[in-house]
C-alpha cells in the first residue's frame, strides 16, 4: 500500500516553542518519513520557518494577524487563531480534497475545539486529546479558588453535551486519540461514544537514559519535577515525609509556581527545612542531572491529564510513586510504580508515605521497579515505535 496522504492541522508547530506547538512539531517530524504529510499551521513570529524545520513535510503556513498575536495571555486562553485557521483548512479541503486520504487535527489538545474537517469529504482523526480532568472528589477541599483558566475548563462538559459543531466533530471522527482512557470516558458520558478510540500519549522519548549514578551516602534522594501548583502533589509528598520522620529521606523539587511558597512553609513547620530543597525553574540539563542521582521519583499529581514527566523518570530507570489517576494511572502499573488512589487527603498522604517507605527500605526491589519502568517506556514510548503505530492507524482508516 502506498504511503497515506495526510493533511495535519495545528494552530502552530515549532521545535523552538514549548507546549502544544512543540508537540505538533514532534508529531510532524515523527511522521514525515512514514506518510505523505502536509501541515497547515500559522508561523510563529521570530521562529525559523516551518518549512526549514520540517524539510520532509509540505508546509502550508500563514502569518497570524498582529492584532491577534498581541492579545498575549488572553490569546493563549481563548485561542482566537483556531477559527481563523479552521476557515483556511475548510477552504483548502474544498479545493484540494483529492490530494489527501485523510485529515488529522493534532492540536489543540483540549476537547473544546470543533474540527474543520467536520462535514467534509475526508475521514479524519482528532487528537491526542487531553485536559479537562476533574479533581478527585475527595481532594476538592484542598483546592483554592479556581483560576480563570480552570473556570473555562468547567464549561467543557456543557459544550460536549450541547455544542452541535463540537458534537458533530466527535460523532464524525473516524478515530479519536486520547492521552488516557478518561478521554473516551468523558465522550461516552456526553453521549458521544467514538467510532474508534486509541490511547496515545502526545509525547514520546528519543531513547532511554543513564546509567544512573546514585550517590550511595546513606541518603534516599526523592525527586519531584513539575510546576508549582497544588495539583502536582508536592505538598502531599512533604506531608508524607513529615509522617515518616525518617532522616534518610531528602527531597528535591524542580519547578516554580504559586505552590512553592506554601510548600516551603510547610516543610519548615514540619522540621524538614534542611532535607527539602526548592530549586525553582532550572535548565533542562540540570533536571537531567537530578534524575541521574535520584533514588526515586515522587509525583503524586492528582489531576495530571497526560504525564510526560513520568516518561522522563521512566527513561532513567527510577522507581515511581504516583497517583493512580489520569495520565500516570494509564502510563504506569504496579510492576514499576507504587500507585496511590487519590481518595481523601489523609489516606492519600498515608499511601504516598507507604510507597516512599517501601522504596527506601528495599533498595533491591526498588531497583527492579526502576528496571521495569525503563523497559516499559522503551517498549511503548520511543518516538519511532509511536510513529509506526500512528502510521498503521492511518492506513487502517483508508478505504
Amino acid at each position: 500500500m502506498s504511503r497515506p496522504r495526510v493533511l495535519m492541522v495545528s494552530p502552530f508547530a515549532s521545535r523552538e516553542a514549548t507546549g502544544e506547538a512543540f508537540v505538533a512539531f514532534r508529531w510532524a517530524e515523527m511522521l514525515a518519513d512514514r506518510v505523505d504529510l502536509t501541515l497547515m499551521a500559522f508561523e510563529q513570529p521570530g521562529h525559523t520557518p516551518m518549512a526549514e524545520q520540517l524539510p520532509g513535510v509540505r508546509v502550508i503556513g500563514a502569518r497570524l494577524p498582529g492584532a491577534v498575536w498581541r492579545m498575549g495571555a488572553l490569546r493563549r486562553l481563548a485561542k482566537p487563531e483556531w477559527p481563523l485557521l479552521a476557515r483556511r483548512v475548510r477552504r483548502h479541503v474544498r479545493e484540494h480534497a483529492g490530494d489527501y486520504d485523510l485529515g488529522h487535527q493534532v492540536m489543540p489538545q483540549a476537547m473544546r475545539y470543533p474540527s474543520p474537517f467536520r462535514g467534509g469529504p475526508l475521514p479524519f482523526v482528532i487528537g491526542p486529546l487531553g485536559g479537562a480532568l476533574p479533581t478527585p472528589p475527595g481532594l476538592r477541599g484542598e483546592m483554592g479558588r479556581p483560576t480563570l483558566k480552570e473556570a473555562a475548563r468547567g464549561l467543557d462538559g456543557l459544550r460536549l453535551r450541547r455544542d452541535p459543531w463540537l458534537r458533530g466533530s466527535y460523532a464524525e471522527a473516524a478515530l479519536v486519540l486520547g492521552v488516557a482512557p478518561y478521554v473516551r470516558e468523558r465522550l461516552v458520558a456526553a453521549g458521544l461514544p467514538p467510532r474508534r478510540y486509541e490511547t496515545v500519549l502526545e509525547l514520546g522519548i528519543d531513547g532511554v537514559a543513564g546509567p544512573r549514578r546514585p550517590v550511595g551516602d546513606g541518603k534516599v534522594r526523592l525527586l519531584h519535577v513539575g510546576r508549582g501548583v497544588r495539583t502536582k502533589g508536592l505538598r502531599d509528598v512533604i506531608r508524607a515525609m513529615a509522617r515518616l520522620n525518617d532522616p534518610r529521606l531528602h527531597l528535591t523539587s524542580a519547578g516554580d509556581g504559586p505552590e512553592i511558597a506554601p510548600c516551603r512553609a510547610e516543610a519548615e513547620a514540619a522540621g524538614l527545612g534542611d532535607r527539602v530543597r526548592f530549586l525553582g525553574l532550572i535548565p533542562r540539563g540540570e533536571v537531567e542531572a537530578l534524575y541521574a542521582t535520584a533514588d526515586a521519583f515522587v509525583f503524586p499529581s492528582f489531576r495530571e491529564p497526560a504525564g510526560n514527566v513520568v516518561y522522563e523518570a521512566m527513561r532513567w530507570g527510577l522507581p515511581i510513586v504516583a497517583a493512580d489517576y489520569g495520565g500516570p494511572g494509564a502510563i504506569l502499573d504496579r510492576s514499576c510504580a507504587v500507585m496511590v488512589p487519590p481518595s481523601d487527603p489523609e489516606a492519600f498522604v498515608a499511601g504516598i508515605a507507604a510507597g516512599i517507605r517501601r522504596i527506601a527500605d528495599d533498595p533491591v526491589a526498588a531497583a527492579e521497579m526502576g528496571a521495569r519502568a525503563r523497559a516499559k517506556v522503551e517498549a511503548e514510548g520511543l518516538w519511532p515505535a509511536k510513529g509506526e503505530r500512528v502510521a498503521a492507524l492511518y492506513r487502517s482508516l483508508i478505504p
